[in-house]
């Protein structure tokens, strides 16, 4: 999880997720747990055609073999304690301390390429997405259809999710704990943990993790 070359992140790809490649037409990755279901099935629906998206690889090298590629790519990033607690809840032999290294490498391998991607906070994925097609548009010269979160829309993104979810899980608990969509079991379960993420050894990881959060939603493209 999280590598940060690309040799190993070939080696670290999922079976649910897509290497970048000469077909690629968007790069839509992210560390687990920041909206990258949500984002990639809302970027597909908005379009008229099938798109060839690299995503769910969940190591920053598959953003590298974007970037030296000149293709467009979106990163997805969320507050640090919120995606550590969430990827706990989801996987529940992980420790605070290993999915914080996890997150400050992903991130901070990708920092001096701040120009070459665009960076999709959370927040502004789940309520404005269309936002951040309209800057990948901007920067790379593209013509993706940008997502509009009407009613419809949103039902139609939030079924297919659902079905994503129940094919990656399975079990009635498996995706309540690892699904994309908010439920009361996941909340209760990260209030559980968060005394944990906030013991005081892991002060400075913690300090870190915050840190490059920052350099991604304050400045984007700016390093």
């Amino acid at each position: 999880m999280a590598g940060r070359s690309p040799i190993l992140s070939r080696l670290l790809v999922r079976r649910s997720g897509e290497l970048v490649t000469g077909q690629t037409e968007i790069c839509i990755e992210g560390f687990p747990r920041c909206g990258n279901t949500f984002a990639v099935v809302a970027f597909q629906a908005a379009q008229l055609r099938t798109i060839s998206i690299a995503h769910h690889v969940h190591a920053s090298g598959s953003v590298l073999i974007a970037v030296r590629m000149r293709k467009p790519a979106i990163v997805l990033i969320r507050e640090p304690e919120e995606a550590v607690l969430s990827l706990m809840v989801r996987l529940r032999y992980l420790r605070a301390g290993q999915v914080l290294r996890s997150y400050i490498g992903f991130y901070r391998g990708l920092l001096p390429h701040l120009r070459r991607f665009v960076v999709g906070p959370f927040a502004d994925v789940v309520t404005d997405f269309g936002d951040i097609i309209r800057q990948v548009n901007q920067r790379f010269g593209t013509d993706f259809r940008e997502f509009h979160p009407t009613e419809e829309h949103l039902r139609a993104v939030k079924e297919e999710v659902d079905r994503w979810d129940r094919g990656a899980f399975g079990s009635r608990e498996g995706v309540d704990r690892g699904g994309a969509s908010p439920n009361e079991l996941r909340d209760r379960l990260k209030e559980e943990l968060r005394p944990a993420y906030r013991h005081r050894r892991l002060a400075a990881q913690r300090a870190a993790a915050e840190r490059v959060y920052r350099r991604f939603v304050q400045n984007p493209g700016t390093s």
